[in-house]
């Protein structure tokens, strides 16, 4: 058995993950899927290092795990688990990039992201005054949804929080001789439109993935298709 660490994406928080861990932890393993410092409900302060302060949130989940940790990251979570990769990746058995971000060191989210023209980029509304960004309002159900029941995307846009911007601007810090040998796995998303399917396979093409895993999904199957994501998370197991 595993424990799988969840880490969900920019805007979300733990909530996301409500219909996969149920599906994970009847098959017998250990789930922790909580919001990061700041997001979701936790009311943590934001330091002036949030992708380091995520990083050590989630490293503390990784050493109190028992069993063999399999860390999952989707979207903006796939810099949280590189990071946490970089710290810890001797007490990880397997990265899995969930249509996420998986960039080499140095480089931003935001510098990717705004290179590409497309995804969340065009959407993205900025507060200079709080450091934080929300996705235009109206906009969410197409980027991230659009393949999830009405029911789901109310839900979910309801819990949606803002984002700050200091980890989407702060360029990531991995190296190859640590982040880069613990086993990593990508799960594709073939309709996403948040990381578009091209997007996906121009990063696993410069971190190539074993095994990648394909799903028809849009940018949110733990809520479009969480019988399909769990059974390819038990795969990795």
């Amino acid at each position: 058995m595993a424990t799988f660490i969840l880490v969900h994406g920019a805007w979300h928080g733990g909530w996301c993950w409500e219909k996969l861990t149920p599906l994970l932890e009847q098959a017998g393993h250990t789930v922790v899927a909580k919001d990061l410092p700041g997001m979701g409900q936790d009311r943590t302060p934001f330091t002036d290092d949030v992708l380091a302060q995520w990083a050590d949130a989630v490293v503390a989940q990784v050493e109190a795990a028992t069993s063999p940790v399999i860390l999952v990251g989707h979207s903006r979570g796939g810099l949280v688990i590189s990071e946490v990769a970089e710290r810890a990746g001797a007490k990880i058995a397997r990265l899995v990039y969930l249509t996420a971000f998986l960039l080499p060191g140095g480089v931003s989210l935001m510098a990717n992201v705004m290179s590409r023209g497309e995804g969340t980029g065009p959407a993205l509304v900025i507060n200079e005054a709080s450091g934080t960004c929300t996705v235009q309002p109206g906009t969410q159900r197409a980027v991230f949804y659009h393949l999830c029941s009405e029911a789901d995307v109310a839900a979910a846009i309801d819990r949606l929080c803002p984002e700050p911007l200091e980890p989407l601007v702060r360029g990531l810090r991995v190296t190859e001789a640590r982040f880069g040998v613990v086993p990593r796995a990508y799960i594709e998303a073939a309709h996403d439109q948040a990381i578009t399917l091209e997007h996906q396979r121009e990063m696993q093409a410069l971190f190539p993935c074993s095994p990648v895993l394909h799903l028809e999904s849009d940018h949110s199957p733990f809520y479009s298709m969480p019988e399909q994501l769990a059974a390819a998370l038990l795969q990795l197991a």
